[in-house]
């Protein structure tokens, strides 16, 4: 693992969700703080806090109460056109679900980060195609997601995820619809990403997967229940 210091952190978050007349604490006063080249594993049983706290990092979404320090910034209660942008400059996503959009190639789907933050289209185009490359889909650079599988969906969401260099690659069971070969190439990749000083949070309730990363942070009722650096 390279260490490059402390890149991320998050202080006493909360998270509260009101739902007509039932509100939901998704998340008790959480701390924990990214290192650069971690590869984290969150674990945790359903409805702990897992996603919350990924979509919290992933300025998704905003915490309650309590503070989150992204590269040196504190973007806990930024207007949603800020989150954009550090969303688009700092962090990389991997969704369950590739959250593709359908109607745009291999190589379209890669350039959407690029998009947002204004590259040159020639510039953005020869970045996709070496993105496309890296997980190997040079051969697949103009067709659509329902042309693919779903290891080669997964594959184009890592690729743009990466597009933009960011500071976190934020994964959400990644494998979650894949077969076992699919789920284990990807699983291989993001291994290579964490081993070329990428920092890796993957939320996973595999405990076979979670033995791949390095640190496991796991959530119970909103809390850290342990966190553990292998």
């Amino acid at each position: 693992m390279q260490d490059n210091g402390e890149i991320a952190r998050v202080e006493n978050l909360s998270k509260t969700y009101v739902m007509g007349l039932v509100t939901v604490q998704a998340l008790r006063g959480v701390s924990i703080a990214l290192r650069g080249g971690e590869y984290i594993a969150v674990m945790g049983p359903s409805g702990c806090g897992k996603s919350t706290l990924l979509n919290i990092l992933g300025c998704l979404d905003k915490p309650s109460g309590g503070q989150y320090v992204l590269g040196g910034e504190d973007v806990s209660q930024l207007d949603d056109d800020r989150l954009s942008e550090i969303r688009s400059a700092r962090l990389g996503f991997v969704f369950q679900s590739y959250n593709l959009i359908q109607q745009l190639s291999v190589v379209e789907n890669i350039e959407v980060p690029l998009y947002y933050q204004g590259m040159p289209e020639e510039e953005s185009r020869s970045r996709a195609i070496e993105f496309a490359q890296r997980v190997g889909l040079e051969s697949r650079l103009h067709h659509k997601p329902f042309e693919l599988s779903g290891g080669q969906q997964q594959r184009v969401a890592i690729a743009r995820a990466l597009v933009n260099d960011p500071l976190i690659i934020l994964a959400d069971e990644p494998t979650g619809n894949l077969d076992s070969a699919s789920g284990e190439e990807i699983l291989r990749l993001l291994d290579e990403l964490h081993q070329s000083g990428k920092t890796v949070v993957m939320v996973t309730h595999s405990e076979e997967v979670s033995e791949r990363a390095g640190r496991v942070v796991r959530l119970r009722d909103g809390e850290v229940e342990y966190d553990l650096v292998r």
